[in-house]
């Protein structure tokens, strides 16, 4: 989130909505609400701000994995996703 609100402070007006949107897909995240569309929409706006930034592209590579990660991963235990449909565990049979 940090990452997002500082370069809606510098950012032309084109990048300006990429770092809004990843501002709102962290929110997301943090609360473990739409993890898995969150996590999708966080990668996808970081590989664009690393295609458009010219300084330093690596850090946007690094938290777009980071998105695409938590997208696959799913919500965690104490998240909002799973006090809204319940956690999932999976029991694999014994042969």
């Amino acid at each position: 989130m940090q990452h997002g609100i500082a370069g809606l402070v510098v950012a032309p007006l084109p990048v300006l909505a990429v770092h809004l949107v990843e501002v709102c897909a962290a929110t997301l995240l943090l609360v473990g609400f739409w993890t898995p569309v969150a996590g999708a929409v966080m990668a996808v706006a970081e590989v664009s701000c690393a295609f458009m930034h010219l300084n330093d592209p690596w850090i946007h590579i690094l938290i777009g994995a980071v998105g695409a990660a938590l997208a696959m991963l799913g919500p965690g235990a104490w998240s909002v996703d799973a006090r809204l449909f319940g956690r999932k565990r999976i029991q694999i049979p014994q042969r």
